[in-house]
C-alpha cells in the first residue's frame, strides 16, 4: 500500500553511505538545503571512528551495516526507509510517490545542488536523475586517474553495447520509490551505480542527467584510493556490463533481464 496519499506532497529521503567519514560528515549534513529533505539516513558501514556519533549529533538517523560494501550500506538505508530490517524502520514507510536521493559522505559533491536532482522528479519530468560531473564541467582531476578512466570506459561500453547514453557513474542521484522498486537493486559493493543505470535503461525509465559540480574529497577514498581497491571496483563494474550483455542475449524476446539477489522491493 502506498503510504503517501494522492494529495500529500512526496517525501524526500537522503541516504548517505559512510565509512570513517567523521571529518567531512558535519560539512555535508550542514550543506543539505533546509526544508528540502524529510529524513536523512547515514548508513554506518563498519566505521572505526566517530561517524555514527557525528551523524546523530547532526540530526540524522543512523543505521548500521557492519560488513563493508557500498551497495550493502545503500541497501541498509533502503531497508530502514521501507520499514524493514534490523533497525527500527521509518514509520510510515516511504510510498511509491516518494523520492530517495543518494549522496556520498566525503564532501566531494555539493549537497546544496540537491534541488537540481529532486525537482525534475517532483515535476514528473523524470523517474531517475543522475548528477553528472561531466556535464557540469567539473574538474575531473579531483578524481584519481584510475577512477576517471574507469568512469569513461564504463560509459563508453554502456553506449556501445546497449545504446545507453550516460556521461557519468556519479554517486549523486535521485529516483522515485516506484522506479527504485522496479530496478530491484541487489549489488552489495562496487557495482551499485552501474547496476542502477543498466537496469534503468533496460526498464526504459525516464532518465535525466543534470550538471553538478565536483571537488576533491576529504580524507582517503575507500574504493579508488588504492591500486587493489581500484582494480576490484573496475573488475566489478566491467563484470556487471558484460554479464548484463549476456543476459540480454539469452533473454526471451521482449523480456527485460533481471538481476539476482534483489532486495529493494
Amino acid at each position: 500500500m502506498n503510504s503517501t496519499s494522492p494529495t500529500a506532497a512526496p517525501r524526500v529521503a537522503l541516504v548517505l553511505p559512510a565509512r570513517n567519514e567523521e571529518e567531512p560528515l558535519p560539512l555535508v549534513l550542514g550543506e543539505v538545503p533546509e526544508g528540502r529533505v524529510d529524513v536523512i539516513v547515514v548508513c554506518d558501514n563498519g566505521s572505526t571512528d566517530r561517524t555514527a556519533e557525528v551523524a546523530r549529533r547532526a540530526g540524522a538517523v543512523v543505521v548500521s551495516e557492519p560488513t563493508p560494501g557500498y551497495g550493502r550500506a545503500c541497501l541498509a538505508g533502503l531497508d530502514f526507509l521501507f520499514g524493514r530490517g534490523p533497525d527500527a524502520g521509518l514509520s510510515p514507510p516511504l510510498g511509491e510517490g516518494d523520492i530517495v536521493c543518494f549522496l556520498d559522505a566525503d564532501h566531494s559533491d555539493y549537497p546544496e545542488e540537491l534541488p537540481l536532482l529532486v525537482d525534475p522528479l517532483l515535476e514528473g519530468r523524470a523517474d531517475f536523475v543522475i548528477g553528472s560531473r561531466v556535464l557540469g564541467g567539473a574538474d575531473m582531476s579531483a578524481l584519481l586517474p584510475q577512477a576517471w578512466f574507469g568512469n569513461r570506459l564504463a560509459c563508453f561500453l554502456m553506449r556501445a553495447l546497449f545504446g545507453a547514453r550516460y556521461t557519468d557513474l556519479g554517486p549523486f542521484r535521485a529516483l522515485t520509490v516506484a522506479a527504485l522498486r522496479t530496478l530491484e537493486m541487489g549489488d552489495k559493493d562496487f557495482g551499485w551505480t552501474i547496476e542502477m543505470q543498466l537496469k534503468a535503461h533496460a526498464h526504459r525509465l525516464r532518465v535525466l542527467e543534470v550538471p553538478v559540480r565536483y571537488r576533491p574529497r576529504i580524507g582517503h577514498s575507500k574504493i579508488t584510493g588504492t591500486v587493489s581497491g581500484s582494480l576490484r571496483a573496475g573488475a566489478k563494474i566491467l563484470g556487471w556490463i558484460f554479464a548484463w550483455r549476456l543476459k540480454t542475449w539469452f533473454s526471451a524476446p521482449g523480456e527485460r533481464p533481471r538481476g539476482s539477489d534483489s532486495r529493494s522491493r
